[in-house]
């Protein structure tokens, strides 16, 4: 049977993303981004607090390229990839591990640059 590794996340930008040029050109971008569960209720009265997660987005060549000129902080994303964990040493030699999603598609909701000549 086949597997599956596909991800899809709506959330917020959480700060400028970084790009870089890599390989005679090719543009990597590399993004921070917040999803969020509302909090609720419970019925007998207990408070669940609104929960956030952030997701680490890796962007290659045209979608990092968009990235560089129109993302940034507090927009609304929509991104579609795959999940990819990599390993690496930290400076005292201890591997650590890191989640990333690898981003195949990217659509921009909403951008605090148009909320601001809007508003």
């Amino acid at each position: 049977m086949a597997s599956v590794n596909k991800v899809i996340l709506l959330g917020h930008v959480g700060k400028e993303p970084e790009v870089r040029y890599v390989d005679q050109g090719k543009a990597v971008a590399q993004l921070r981004m917040a999803t969020s569960e509302p909090g609720y209720t419970l019925q007998n009265g207990t408070q669940v607090p609104e929960r956030t997660e952030w997701h680490n987005v890796i962007l290659w060549r045209q979608l990092a390229e968009f990235v560089e000129k129109y993302v940034h902080t507090g927009d609304l994303i929509y991104v579609e990839g795959k999940i990819q964990t990599r390993s690496y040493e930290d400076k005292q030699g201890i591997t650590r591990y890191i989640t990333e999603i690898w981003a195949d598609e990217l659509k921009l909701f909403s951008s605090k640059k148009d909320t601001a000549n809007n508003g």
